[in-house]
């Protein structure tokens, strides 16, 4: 992710969303769930959407609206998801509903893995984004869809625990996508500033742009650092996994959005311009502050560890 990132954030958000949206079934699903769904996703047959956030439930998911009602075996899903990526495109919805509302605020909360060409799914309105346009994000729409009891992910009541666990390996992803954005900006930067002149001489040697490049490749290369030490301590389920993979989505989405605004510096008029990539890069860039848990959320759980 942080290596496609470097040319295109939204080619990295591909492979981001292929594991965003596998992640519930491969931690929470029934084997029969793994078996028929997971394949399809490895390969890239299937192109999955995590439906998570609502209007009134975006830092706050335990607020959702949209319910999901017994009938049988099976569950009739109503409601409508927002900022929804792959939406227009996603072959499975995995959909995140109130089953018992009884149970108050983030609880009573169940996971479903929907496919998209069931009756009852449509796509709502598609958003006009700053960034990550090679990517569709919007409101995918549910009424009355009947789904299978087989199709719940996990148990009824532990879709809360579902979405967290999922998000404390994926938001990793886009913490390389802010990385790759990062180093991808310092990288293009550096090469122009070796081209272009100013005062009869390449403008890397002046002092004033020197040190804007250090200090973004220092930003980079901390950030790496912390980064790859998240990913170690998920993959050994360490405790203390979910602080720190909180610090590097922080840390290197902020690196991202410090340092592509300096290289649009570093340009000057032409990184202004959509002839060079650094204005995407900087628009892409500020994302990776927002999604996944905004970095406002992000202190709210490092802190809570403290």
């Amino acid at each position: 992710m942080e290596e496609l990132a470097k040319a295109c954030a939204s080619t990295a958000l591909i492979l981001m969303i292929q594991e965003l949206g596998s992640l519930p079934i491969k931690l929470f699903g029934s084997d029969e769930l793994k078996q028929r769904y997971l394949p399809r996703l490895a390969s890239g047959e299937w192109s999955p959407a995590f439906a998570l956030s609502e209007v009134e439930a975006g830092s706050d998911p335990g607020g959702m609206r949209t319910r999901a009602v017994r009938d049988g075996d099976d569950w009739i899903l109503n409601g409508e998801k927002n900022w929804i990526t792959n939406l227009g495109i996603a072959d499975l919805f995995v959909v995140f509903a109130v089953t018992d509302p009884e149970q108050g605020h983030s609880h009573g909360i169940s996971a479903f893995a929907v496919e998209a060409d069931w009756p009852g799914v449509s796509v709502g309105k598609l958003e006009h984004k700053m960034g990550i346009r090679g990517s569709p994000t919007g409101q995918p729409v549910f009424t009355d869809v009947r789904v299978p009891g087989a199709n719940l992910i996990g148990e009824a009541g532990e879709g809360f625990k579902v979405a967290m666990a999922t998000l404390d390996r994926s938001r990793l992803g886009v913490a390389a996508q802010g990385l790759g954005l990062a180093q991808g900006a310092t990288d293009f930067a550096a090469a122009y500033a070796k081209e272009r002149r100013q005062f009869g001489k390449p403008i890397i040697g002046f002092q004033g742009i020197q040190f804007k490049l250090a200090d973004m490749e220092t930003q980079c290369a901390a950030a790496r650092e912390l980064l790859y030490k998240a990913c170690a301590k998920v993959d050994r389920l360490e405790p203390d996994m979910g602080k720190y993979s909180a610090m590097a989505k922080l840390f290197c989405s902020d690196t991202a959005m410090n340092v592509t605004t300096e290289a649009v510096q570093v340009l000057g008029g032409y990184g202004y311009v959509k002839e060079y990539p650094v204005e995407r890069m900087m628009r892409d860039a500020k994302i990776t502050q927002i999604y996944e848990g905004t970095n406002e959320i992000q202190r709210l759980v490092i802190a809570r560890t403290l």
